[in-house]
């Protein structure tokens, strides 16, 4: 089983239309996915070294854009 992980900001009001469609792409590709949602603060995500919100993870494998920074 595939495993999605997302790390979302407090003030980030992109949760709902994230699982929305991380649950699309799942359908439309057939796969069972074990998904988890992580609401964190500036500090916790400063200490896990992400680099923006949302930050996505799946299988353990970041799946945002290098270039992209920021974290709301």
């Amino acid at each position: 089983m595939m495993k999605i992980e997302c790390y979302i900001s407090l003030q980030c009001g992109s949760e709902g239309a994230l699982r929305d469609n991380i649950s699309l792409a799942l359908e439309r590709e057939s796969v069972v996915g074990d998904v988890v949602f992580h609401r964190i603060d500036d500090k916790t995500a400063a200490g896990l070294g992400l680099r923006g919100s949302p930050s996505v993870f799946v299988s353990g494998r970041e799946v945002q854009p290098v270039t992209t920074k920021g974290f709301s």
